[in-house]
Formats: C-alpha cells, structure tokens, sequence
C-alpha cells in the first residue's frame, strides 16, 4: 500500500512539473511575442523618425546626382538614399530585437550567430559608402576629362572619360568587396594583368604615333586661340577671310571660292593679318 501511495505521489508530482514547466515555456513564449510585437512598433516608429529626418536634409539631393550618372551607354542608376538608409536601420533593429528574445528565451546558438550577422552590418554599411562615394567621384573626374576635351574641340572626350569612368569604378568595387569580407584576390590577378596589357600597348601606341598627334593638337589650339572668325588674313600668296576654324580645318573664303585648309598651316606658315 506505501509503494502504491508512493508511485501516485511521485506520478503527481511529475505531471506537476511537467504542467508547471509547460506553463512557465508558455509564459516566456507569450511575453516574448509581446516583445516582439513592442519593438515592430518601435522599429517601424524609429524608421518613420528617419525618413522625414533624410527629407527635411534634403537627401534626395544625393539620389539626383547618383541617378544622372551613366553606367554604360545611357543605362542609369535608380538610387533612393532614403529608402536604402530606412531599410538599413529597419534591419539593424530586428536583429537587436531577434538577440533580445533570443536572450530571453535562452537560444544561445541563436544569439551567437545572429551576434555575428550584428558585427557585419558596419562592414557592409562602409562597402556601401565606399561605392556611393567612389561613382560620385568617378562620375565628376569623367566630367571633368569630358568638359576638356570639348573645350579645346578634341574629339574622342567621351571614349577616354568613359574608359576612365569606368577603371575607377572597377577599382571602387573591388575596394567595397574587400570591406565587405569577400575574397577578391582572384579578380584583382586577374583585372592587374588585363590593365597592365593595356598600359603596355597604351604606352608602346603613345611613343609611336602620339608624338605626331600632340604636335597637331597644340599647333591646332594656338591657331583658334590666336586666329578669330572674320578675320582676313594672307597665306601662302592666297589672301581670303576666315569663314570658319574647325578642330581639323580652317575655311578660307577667297576671291575664288572656298578653300579648306588643314588647320595647323595657321601655325607652320607664316601669315599676315589684314585689318
């Protein structure tokens, strides 16, 4: 009768711990739900602080100049640095809000690895600037050689200032995948081989014909400098006013008719200058 007494003492009390352990997992498992739902309302409450704080700064500002940038050919960028920014933070709180109910429901594994997804956020976040930055920069030295070449009438701006556009971007992109913890040692071999090729048959093109080409081009840009539309001038025994002063060409209007006349004869002659 005692052993009897005792197996239903000990059977109660099982179920007694089994009932009270249930409950208490039930408990954490409600309060934990609250918690969550708390910190979606704050998150989402934080995220809306955020955006009309960007607005008011005048962010969108930023998103004009990323967007206007040409990629290749007349493909743009679709940039919004609110919404980027917004989403960014938004995901930062729910993983703080993921390590707290993890803590609280002792999910150590959890916590550990939703720590180190937490640690890199800021890696990624400095890939982010990096590449925001580098187009920024890429986009106004590509302005920069564009605007030269089209102020002293040179053609071929747009080739040149899209090739340096575009090393700089290469370089950028592997400078934000290197921040961002990715192996890139295989594709700078690679990219540091291609790019020493082209500056060895850049430089072998440069000593060969380049030399001809620089003394046109200088010989070209002293003669629009000096020389003005209108202007009657007397070359080689033929007399006529400048009609027109090409990047290649000058046009003489003479007693005869129109005569072309390769530009840089305005430098290698000597002329005379009728007022």
């Amino acid at each position: 009768m005692d052993e009897l007494n005792d197996l239903k003492d000990k059977t109660i009390e099982t179920f007694s711990d089994m009932f009270n352990g249930l409950g208490n997992m039930l408990l954490k498992v409600v309060i934990a739900i609250v918690i969550i739902l708390v910190g979606i309302l704050i998150t989402k409450l934080i995220v809306g602080i955020i955006k009309k704080v960007l607005k008011l700064a005048k962010a969108d500002k930023l998103d004009d100049k990323l967007n206007e940038i040409e990629l290749f050919g007349d493909k743009k960028l679709n940039f919004d640095i609110v919404k980027i920014v917004s989403t960014f933070v938004k995901w930062i709180l729910y993983v703080f809000l993921l390590i707290i109910v993890s803590e609280y429901l002792n999910l150590t594994i959890v916590t550990q690895e939703v720590g180190k997804l937490l640690n890199y956020l800021p890696q990624l976040l400095t890939a982010l600037i990096i590449v925001v930055f580098g187009l920024l920069l890429a986009n106004a030295i590509k302005k920069a050689i564009k605007s030269f070449f089209d102020s002293v009438e040179l053609s071929g701006g747009k080739f040149v200032s899209q090739l340096v556009f575009t090393i700089i971007l290469v370089f950028v992109s592997i400078t934000a995948l290197n921040q961002a913890g990715v192996n890139t040692d295989i594709i700078t071999n690679n990219i540091t081989m291609v790019f020493g090729g082209f500056l060895i048959a850049f430089a072998l093109a440069f000593g060969i014909g380049a030399r001809n080409i620089v003394e046109k081009m200088l010989k070209a840009y002293h003669a629009r400098r000096v020389f003005e539309i209108g202007q009657r001038i007397k070359i080689n025994h033929i007399e006529g006013e400048i009609e027109a002063l090409n990047p290649t060409t000058v046009v003489l209007n003479t007693s005869k008719g129109k005569l072309i006349l390769p530009i840089e004869e305005l430098s290698d002659n000597q002329i005379e200058i009728h007022e």
